[in-house]
């Protein structure tokens, strides 16, 4: 059984990005909590963002300037510890705001600075603050892995670590690189979640061509995930390509493997994230198998992620099939229940819907691992789907009851 990813992994940088982070005063910590990452070429860009219908400023701002800009970005600002979020008018002006200072410093039109928040929810936005310290922000750039470093912590929340994740090929003489940077421990859940995803790439390649290649990236990895079922009003997973390397994305055999490493560096965050999840013990990789189409195991995979009783079960390493059994049956599909498996590490518990003779010390020993694998097969159809999901801890109740005090 392969490991999850739990640390940041090696950092390989591509060509013509630069970093840096500075405090701007808007955590109360005082740590770093404004970031930069800047291009040193106008790259093309695509993106995915939440679908919860209360939206940040910020994502208003993205897509109006990705429009305005025909999908090209120079520079990506960040905050945390401030949400910019139920923030009204005010909010998007603050945010624009930014955004003209920071065009202004580097000499690229407004529309092609992307700004990100994060953090508290319906605080006003204290764009003075930022503006203050841009110049600070801009003079501190550097292409160097400290930077790079840096601008991963500065965009923390509750996370307890950076996550980092980067693959690298070659073609022919030339080489590609993708290099991504996530925050991401709590409301975590598809369609994304308090999830910011920056993916860079000294690749050549049009925003329509990035915008597939996010989206096969993005779909059984970063959406294909949850450690809570909320999904957040900030997400947002930015894919930027600026040429640097010479390599075009457009020839059939560079793009397989482009999106090949896409795919690899979006799984490593994917598990970093789960792994950091808001007071985390234990990763379930839940795998639902057999069933008629990849959206139906999604559905009775997120049904049973969600449970409440099946995740404290899992934070007290209990095998209890049956609450598992349950959340298959309310999943809300014609599932036939005499035809249902599931297996708890490499032991089946539930045969055809009732029990199965198992040993329930060894299963109690799979789910006190840091990391189990759960199956359930409703034995309808070919497709399936692997889940990456956590339990449910006291710890988390504490951090989220502590939030914004």
């Amino acid at each position: 059984m392969t490991k999850l990813r739990r640390t940041p992994e090696r950092i390989y940088l591509p060509r013509g990005f630069s970093f840096s982070a500075v405090v701007a005063g808007i955590k109360a910590s005082g740590r770093p909590d404004l970031a930069l990452i800047a291009s040193s070429a106008s790259a093309s860009a695509a993106a995915l963002f939440t679908r919860n219908l209360v939206v940040a400023a910020p994502l208003e701002v993205d897509r109006a300037s990705l429009a305005s800009s025909a999908g090209h970005v120079r520079a990506v600002v960040v905050n945390s510890g401030n949400a910019n979020c139920a923030t009204g008018r005010a909010g998007r002006q603050s945010c624009q705001r930014v955004c003209r200072h920071a065009a202004q410093l580097l000499g690229v039109p407004a529309e092609e600075v992307f700004p990100s928040s994060t953090g508290i929810i319906g605080v006003p936005f204290p764009a003075e603050k930022i503006v203050a310290k841009l110049p600070d922000l801009m003079a501190a750039r550097a292409s160097t892995k400290p930077a790079a470093l840096a601008f991963a912590q500065a965009i923390m929340t509750t996370d307890t670590r950076p996550k980092i994740a980067a693959q690298r090929f070659r073609v022919g003489a030339k080489e590609v690189t993708i290099f991504g940077v996530a925050k991401g421990a709590g409301m975590i859940h598809p369609q994304l979640a308090t999830m910011l995803v920056y993916l860079l790439t000294d690749a050549a390649a049009t925003p329509r061509q990035l915008q597939q290649l996010l989206h096969d990236a993005c779909d059984p990895t970063l959406n294909s995930m949850s450690i809570d079922g909320d999904t957040s009003t900030n997400d947002t997973v930015l894919l930027l390509a600026n040429g640097q390397s010479g390599v075009r994305v457009s020839e059939a055999r560079v793009r397989h493997r482009f999106s090949q490493a896409l795919g690899a560096v979006c799984q490593s965050l994917a598990e970093q994230i789960v792994s950091d999840g808001e007071g985390v013990q234990h990763v379930i990789r839940l795998f639902v198998e057999q069933t008629s189409t990849r959206e139906e195991a999604l559905q009775v995979a997120k049904t049973i992620a969600h449970s409440a009783l099946v995740k404290t079960a899992w934070a007290g390493a209990d095998p209890n099939w049956g609450r598992i059994l349950a959340a298959v049956g309310r999943c809300g599909l014609p599932i036939d229940p005499s035809r249902v498996r599931i297996f708890i590490g490499n032991q089946m518990v539930c045969r055809d819907g009732v029990a199965h003779p198992f040993n329930e010390r060894r299963a109690h020993e799979s789910l006190a691992q840091p990391e189990c694998d759960i199956r359930v097969q409703l034995r309808r159809g070919k497709s399936s789907v692997r889940f990456l999901t956590t339990d449910l801890t006291a710890e988390y109740v504490h951090i989220n009851a502590d939030y914004s005090t």
